[in-house]
């Protein structure tokens, strides 16, 4: 990254009180923050996010819930967060301007890799009581259509040899679980803050699963104590770039090597499931309800759905940001019909949520032009996000003889998106767990069959003809000519031919 301007402030704890009067301090006493949770997994949602909360719980004089952060693969953003005493700016971004914060939660960085027993020891350590995770969905190791736990990963074959020296998270937590047991220790709440339905099954079932191949007793012992939240998690992070980071110094006058930049906008509904006490998250608005599955049920159905269907298709097109492609009618006009006419029908009522209101939202969340999220970081993972977030709405559709040739026209983006070029033979950023799908892609060319019958994606739905013809007329339109053409060609239709 580039040096900052020499004006700005370089962030540290000693420096807090030479902050511009604009960039809001901690306020609090870090050395007073007793490390109640332990995170795996910081990245910018993370930071940008769960560690607001509990920032702002900090700041209201809650001290038992200090953060230790564990890097699982990333030894730089370690390096930076030590430099800075473990501070960070977060840049909310709205259209008529920025507010910044310092976050001041986190007391330590451990990175796993060089240091496993660090980890292991702040994790058995009786004053960690709850355990949080942002993984990604594919971190969990679990089927998408059976829901079972991959027990082949040689990753988890490695640490079921030697469980002192773990590699995978779940080497981590059950090694530490043991050891609490053993001291006669209550054990941590494992709460999943990851972007994938049910996240608190699955991270129950990888957990105990891991524990199982191990000793019977042991995942017995687990089963029967340890608690398993659900969560549903929302706000928009897009990665900090080496411009963003001197553009926030020049703004803020404050040097944050890698700040986090954010929208106004933020939400976490958790299922109120705790075994060793929990942060009364509440006073600063998180929501704790008895089943989060309606709330994520909407959220994974509207704003991730969304995200897939104007990825791939607006990538195509020739649009590399959110608000650069909400700026183009025709796109615009597609996301909020896909929502009100084909997704939004089929969602449950949800206390306290008005779907109109949340598609209003949305759309003015994701046209934010200085929240500017790229397409590219949307389109990754598209093997899982597919099947998660767009197919169900699919079933419900086909079920119920409603409308879904837009959710077709999606689907069919993210197929041609697989060839790895767009219109003009140039390269696309193609990034998941199954790069087999891209040659794939490529031998099958306009034919959508050979991928609607990976199962591991589309599973029965595939076959389906009513989806399968669909999905091919869409993918053929596509073939014959641009994705914004082809939108505004089924738009046009009000459900006559692309709805086939």
């Amino acid at each position: 990254m580039t040096l900052a301007p020499a004006r700005s402030v370089p962030l540290s704890e000693g420096t807090l009180s030479d902050l511009p009067p604009a960039v809001s301090p901690p306020g609090y006493d870090r050395a007073a923050l007793r490390p109640g949770i332990v995170h795996i997994g910081v990245g910018g949602f993370h930071r940008a996010h769960q560690a607001v909360y509990l920032d702002e719980l900090a700041r209201r004089g809650e001290t038992d819930w200090g953060v230790v952060g564990v890097g699982l693969h990333s030894r730089e953003i370690g390096e930076v967060l030590s430099a800075q005493d473990h501070l960070y700016l977060v840049v909310e971004r709205t259209a008529d301007g920025d507010d910044a914060r310092v976050v001041g939660g986190m007391t330590r960085y451990l990175y796993a890799p060089e240091d496993p027993e660090a980890v292991l020891a702040a994790l058995a350590d009786e004053s960690t009581r709850l355990v949080t995770l942002t993984i990604t969905g594919t971190g969990y190791r679990i089927d998408a259509h059976t829901g079972a736990f991959d027990a082949d990963d040689p990753h988890v074959a490695r640490d079921l040899e030697d469980p002192g020296t773990p590699e995978t998270v779940f080497g981590y937590l059950v090694e530490a679980l043991d050891r609490r047991r053993q001291a006669g220790l209550p054990p941590f709440t494992v709460l999943s803050c990851d972007n994938m339905p049910s996240n608190g099954t699955a991270a129950r079932t990888a957990v105990v699963s891991f524990a199982r191949l191990r000793d019977d007793d042991l995942a017995d012992w687990i089963e029967e104590h340890v608690a398993f939240p659900s969560s549903m998690v929302d706000r928009i992070t897009p990665t900090t770039t080496p411009e963003d980071r001197d553009a926030v110094a020049a703004a803020t006058g404050v040097d944050d090597r890698w700040p986090v930049l954010t929208e106004p906008f933020r939400q976490w509904v958790v299922e109120d499931s705790f075994c060793n006490g929990r942060p009364p998250l509440e006073q600063v608005g998180v929501q704790f309800v008895e089943d989060v599955s309606p709330y994520e049920t909407v959220k994974t159905r509207l704003l991730n759905a969304g995200h897939s269907a104007i990825a791939y298709l607006g990538y195509l097109a020739g649009h590399r940001t959110t608000a650069e492609l909400m700026a183009d009618p025709v796109f615009a006009t597609y996301l909020s019909r896909l929502m009100s006419e084909e997704i939004a029908p089929l969602l449950p009522e949800v206390p306290g949520v008005d779907l109109a209101e949340y598609q209003r939202t949305l759309l003015d969340r994701l046209a934010n032009p200085r929240m500017a999220d790229q397409l590219a970081r949307l389109a990754r993972r598209g093997s899982s996000k597919i099947p998660n977030y767009l197919l169900p709405s699919v079933r419900e559709a086909m079920e119920q003889g409603r409308p879904h040739h837009l959710l077709c026209l999606a689907v069919a983006g993210w197929l041609r998106f697989l060839r790895g070029e767009d219109y003009a033979g140039e390269e696309v950023p193609i990034e998941g767990p199954r790069p087999d799908l891209v040659p794939m892609a490529r031998e099958a060319g306009g034919d959508a069959t050979p991928l609607l019958s990976e199962r591991s994606v589309f599973d029965t739905i595939g076959q389906d003809p009513r989806f399968a013809d669909c999905v091919q007329h869409a993918l053929t339109a596509l073939d014959r000519q641009g994705p914004r053409e082809v939108i505004a060609e089924f738009l046009a239709a009000d459900g006559g031919a692309g709805a086939r």
